[in-house]
């Protein structure tokens, strides 16, 4: 219900910034149940727990209707709701491009990646934690565009979600591929086993890789010789 009323749009000042202390303060002071807790108790914990969450995270289409008083927002969801603005002028996009949430960030950055140069697309992405199921799309497919020679740099970079992204690079050199198809991480592997500049003897490890998922990548690579990939299907039985 203070959510509720939190996200109302004639909500007080005094009355939502209330609300959004009490919401923490309820998070932070609510035991853990006992393990033989009823439902309704058990219901109530996590309403306390995941209430900071759902506040933080809210989308708000008054907000997004008419986003320019709410670019700086105490409330990460009336940042985020902003963020999702397709109308935003370019210094307003800048400044939550560089939010302290990482959710705002990667909002707006979705929203408008044509405004994101190559200096800030780079730092959004080293930013990029992955953490929690509401940043995690960030990785189904690429929004941003990075360019060769930051792509070229990820793929000896300490942070292997850094060096999964090089394989975006089309004329990634040989040599930085074969090394990522080496690499100790799976994600790396898979990423670049698809790639049209991997040599073909490591594309050929790639199918025998102990993970399977980087092995099917390694298979369905239009690379692959068409005579290996009929030995592939006779191995197979098909």
């Amino acid at each position: 219900m203070r959510v509720k009323v939190f996200a109302r749009p004639d909500t007080p000042d005094h009355t939502r910034a209330r609300i959004h202390a009490s919401v923490h303060e309820h998070a932070r002071s609510t035991p853990e149940p006992d393990p033989d807790a009823g439902d309704e108790a058990l219901l109530q914990w996590l309403e306390n727990t995941f209430a900071p969450t759902e506040l933080r995270t809210l989308h708000l289409d008054w907000v997004t209707e008419d986003p320019l008083p709410y670019i700086d927002s105490p409330y990460a969801a009336f940042r985020l709701s902003a963020a999702a603005s397709k109308s935003l002028p370019a210094d307003a996009v800048a400044r939550l491009l560089a939010d302290e949430e990482e959710i705002v960030r990667l909002t707006m950055a979705r929203t408008a990646p044509h405004l994101v140069d190559p200096a800030r697309a780079e730092d959004i992405e080293r930013r990029y934690s992955g953490r929690g199921k509401f940043t995690r799309w960030w990785d189904r497919k690429p929004v941003l565009t990075l360019p060769p020679q930051a792509l070229r740099r990820f793929a000896t970079d300490p942070a292997p979600r850094l060096r999964s992204l090089a394989p975006r690079d089309p004329d990634l050199p040989a040599g930085l591929a074969e090394r990522l198809a080496a690499d100790p991480e799976e994600r790396v592997r898979r990423a670049v086993a698809a790639h049209r500049n991997l040599p073909l003897p490591a594309l050929f490890r790639l199918l025998a890789d102990p993970c399977e998922h980087v092995a099917h990548a390694a298979a369905a690579s239009p690379f692959l010789p068409a005579g290996h990939m009929e030995r592939l299907l006779t191995r197979a039985g098909l």
